[in-house]
């Protein structure tokens, strides 16, 4: 099992985590005040630690980057781009813009012809990125119990053995994966997290996840 970095100290990066423990990997969580981190390194076991953005990059095999939208560009740099050359960098990331939903619809800070990975991309060339764990809520990122059998997660990114990487971490999870494509596919991922919110938003529904069903 590999040393996983990640970077977030929110409910989603605590949920992943813990779900990457789970699974056998080792992870170190970072956050700009790793002290606050303390109680849950306490309570996680040996295989957890915490760290600053960079140390836990310079660490890590590979790094899952679970942040606000808007802070993720500011944490790419934070790690480093050095830190992350030639490793896999999980993007759970959604560009959701400071504003409040329409009718349950929420705002971007990117359009259609652009992702929020593709930024995080020129960020760190040298990283390889896959988009994953955007397009469901944290309490289903993890193992997800529905009905009809596993959901689907969507992924894309340029590099084949990143994608391959990541879909070891999806079998784990028991996730079915559907890979998209470059990192362009992005621009059309993402947006799938405004479609999954919208159930909760209108009426309280959270407890759901896509499914691709394929013809052969």
């Amino acid at each position: 099992m590999s040393k996983i970095a990640v970077l977030g100290s929110g409910q989603v990066g605590q949920v992943l985590a813990d779900g990457l423990l789970k699974h056998g990997h080792e992870v170190m969580r970072a956050s700009r005040e790793p002290g606050k981190l303390e109680k849950w390194k306490a309570s996680a076991g040996a295989k957890a630690h915490i760290g600053k953005p960079a140390e836990a990059a310079k660490w890590g095999d590979s790094v899952l980057l679970a942040v606000k939208g808007s802070a993720a560009e500011a944490a790419i740099e934070e790690a480093g781009a050095q830190n992350l050359a030639g490793k896999l960098v999980m993007d759970a990331t959604n560009p959701l813009a400071d504003a409040p939903p329409t009718n349950g619809v929420l705002r971007f800070f990117t359009d259609l012809n652009g992702s929020l990975m593709e930024r995080l991309q020129k960020k760190a060339p040298d990283a390889h990125f896959v988009k994953v764990f955007s397009c469901v809520g944290s309490p289903l990122m993890v193992n997800p119990k529905l009905p009809g059998g596993p959901p689907t997660m969507f992924i894309c990114g340029n590099d084949k053995g990143a994608k391959v990487d990541v879909k070891k971490i999806l079998d784990q999870f028991g996730w079915d994966t559907a890979d998209m494509g470059s990192v362009e596919a992005a621009r059309a991922i993402e947006p799938l997290c405004m479609l999954w919110c919208i159930p909760g938003l209108t009426q309280n529904n959270w407890m759901h996840a896509f499914k691709l069903l394929r013809a052969t």
